[in-house]
């Protein structure tokens, strides 16, 4: 696919993000590409061919989108990306780097195998939440990789029944639940102990959070499923339900939480030679071959 419009998109005011920016640019410029560059590190930018505009516009009119950053970065971006018809790919300027995972000392060699056609293109799938309030849909956003149902307060439990396709699965005292794509299952869910699940599998985990039981374990279902999770009017304090944790809807006692597969795809570009389990060896420690 070739691109002739690129997006630029990174971390503000970082210095490693600013020097990987211009280079990007300059070699942008090399290729005689339209650069658009994303508004909150336009001013970082050297020279002055190109576009200043927001996601969305980006989203609209490039054809691939470089975020430079960390997997925080990414997410943001690709909340808004992912409703688009746009390839992304991402610099790591991080610290993991799950979802950025170009180094920047090789920014250059990469793009090279990029516009030369060297890659695959990975399809991720994102979660759309809904809080209703006596059947009213009160909010909504979407997630990239995790919604998490938790207590607006430091340990404190909280009371509530899972559903999955209306049919009762559990109820549970316990400081939350974590519902993660497979895009997610690197990120807080595993810390909150639960499964990595490679990211072309049609799945989400479901993992509590500190329950108040030994017989709780995370589990793992359809993701064309609807996961709803309803508040007991039992609890004495609202609740809140954080998107990729960018983003919190409160929530009260009685209210319903429900989670689906949204329709929109984020479109992740991997240069030649990706492999998800060389990424999960270099960023979670992982022995390497022996013979």
């Amino acid at each position: 696919m070739p691109y002739n419009t690129v997006g630029l998109i990174g971390k503000a005011a970082h210095e490693g993000a600013h020097v990987s920016l211009n280079a990007l640019a300059d070699y942008l410029r090399a290729k005689q590409c339209t650069i658009l560059v994303e508004e909150n590190v336009a001013q970082e930018m050297e020279g002055d061919d190109f576009t200043v505009c927001d996601l969305v516009t980006i989203g609209k009119q490039a054809d691939l989108a470089v975020v430079v950053g960390g997997d925080g970065n990414m997410l943001g971006a690709a909340r808004v990306l992912s409703r688009f018809n746009i390839h992304v790919v991402g610099v790591n300027r991080g610290n993991l780097g799950f979802l950025t995972d170009i180094h920047p000392d090789e920014v250059i060699q990469q793009m090279d195998l990029i516009y030369n056609g060297e890659t695959m293109v990975e399809q991720r799938f994102l979660l759309e939440v809904e809080v209703y309030r006596h059947e009213q849909l009160k909010s909504n956003n979407s997630a990239v990789n995790e919604v998490v149902l938790h207590h607006g307060k430091v340990a404190h439990m909280t009371e509530f029944e899972v559903f999955i396709d209306d049919q009762f699965v559990f109820s549970q005292r316990s400081d939350g639940l974590i519902v993660a794509t497979p895009t997610g299952s690197t990120a807080y869910s595993l810390s909150g102990g639960g499964p990595i699940l490679m990211p072309h599998l049609d799945a989400l985990t479901l993992v509590p959070m500190f329950p108040h039981t030994l017989s709780s374990r995370p589990i793992v279902v359809d993701s064309n499923s609807t996961i709803s999770m309803r508040v007991s009017k039992a609890n004495a304090d609202s609740v809140q339900v954080s998107c990729d944790s960018h983003i919190v809807l409160p929530a009260l006692p009685g209210d319903e939480i429900r989670v689906r597969k949204s329709n929109d795809r984020l479109s992740l570009v991997h240069p030649a030679g990706y492999s998800y389990f060389n990424v999960l060896r270099k960023k979670l420690g992982w022995g390497s071959k022996l013979f």
